[in-house]
């Protein structure tokens, strides 16, 4: 089978800088009605952001199925964007639905590893989310990039872009996600008092805040700040505490964040290898492996494939010849 180039072709370092630059410094035009075409009925829109909250919280085991029906619903909303006649009401509401369905889109793409779609849907979310005048939004977008070229490797470029984002981002819940991201770039780039005091503020963020989160990050929880701390100590060489704050957030993680735990487990068995617990590291991978098979995310599968390296030199070890033959046959 013929491998598509553009699966793999991303936002430049220097590109996502531009795009964040543009988004943080340029005011957006707020989205105009339009008066041709046929009227677009309010209660088809009702139904268009019932239906689209609907799909988005079924559990994660779910979503290999729900990418058609999305894609459905942006289709129809494009259309409707583009052919139909509205008010300046109705216009806010398309444009923030098609910000929200493409940035849904978008994780869908990057979860199987189709990095270029992935950027194409989040640009246009940002964009959508620019003419709807969603700050937030539009941060949570961009973000989603900036968290792309983290797990590719280029973490200066997200670190600066988020810095960006985080300029027009006024949601306490929203900035703690943000600054909990820029500090996994800090860690990546070996700057741990940059990193350390992203963390500090992200904790305040949430632990303070009473109101109520975008919908684009309401499942940030204090599991997703437990287990991302973990990650940055493990790139700043402090495996021991690192366990630690992992082993405490999963066990706070809710059971249909399927997806998000086996990257957290995938996360706990670098720690413990780290540690030289080599049979605990090779359960927890295992398990990683698992659920990522059952929720079809190939991005999650890779991530055991890029640590099972690691495992080879002990292979004589309990329940790691049998994680690298599992780990094999994914391929």
């Amino acid at each position: 089978m013929a491998v598509d180039r553009r699966t793999f072709l991303t936002y430049t370092p220097a590109a996502l800088g531009a795009l964040a630059l543009e988004w943080a410094t340029i005011d957006p035009a707020l989205a105009a009605g339009s008066t041709s075409g046929r009227p677009v009925d309010p209660a088809l829109v009702d139904w268009l952001e019932s239906s689209a909250r609907n799909l988005n919280s079924l559990p994660t085991v779910h979503r290999q199925h729900t990418g058609p029906l999305l894609e459905g619903h942006l289709t129809t909303v494009i259309e409707l964007l583009g052919q139909g006649s509205y008010g300046h009401a109705v216009g806010i509401r398309l444009h923030s639905l098609a910000a929200s369905l493409s940035q849904t889109l978008a994780w869908h793409r990057f979860d199987h590893e189709h990095h270029a779609a992935a950027n194409r849907y989040w640009h246009a979310a940002v964009h959508a989310a620019h003419q709807a005048r969603d700050r937030d939004m539009g941060a949570g977008a961009l973000s989603d990039i900036a968290y792309q070229s983290i797990w590719l490797g280029q973490p200066r470029a997200a670190a600066d872009s988020l810095e960006h984002a985080l300029s027009r981002t006024t949601n306490p819940t929203a900035r703690s996600l943000l600054l909990l991201r820029k500090a996994r770039a800090h860690a990546m780039l070996n700057e741990p008092r940059a990193c350390y005091r992203d963390l500090a503020q992200a904790e305040k963020l949430l632990d303070s805040t009473t109101d109520i989160a975008p919908q684009w990050c309401s499942w940030m929880s204090p599991a997703d700040l437990a287990v991302d701390t973990g990650r940055c100590l493990i790139d700043l060489g402090q495996p021991v505490r690192a366990h630690d704050q992992i082993s405490q957030g999963i066990q706070l993680l809710p059971q249909p964040r399927d997806k998000t735990k086996a990257v957290f487990l995938g996360y706990e068995a670098e720690s413990l290898l780290a540690q030289g617990d080599v049979v605990q590291a090779a359960q927890m991978a295992h398990q990683s492996l698992g659920l990522a098979q059952q929720i079809g995310a190939s991005r999650c599968i890779q991530q055991i494939r890029d640590l099972s390296a690691s495992f080879e030199p002990f292979s004589s070890e309990h329940g790691v010849d049998r994680l690298l033959h599992d780990v094999a046959s994914t391929t």
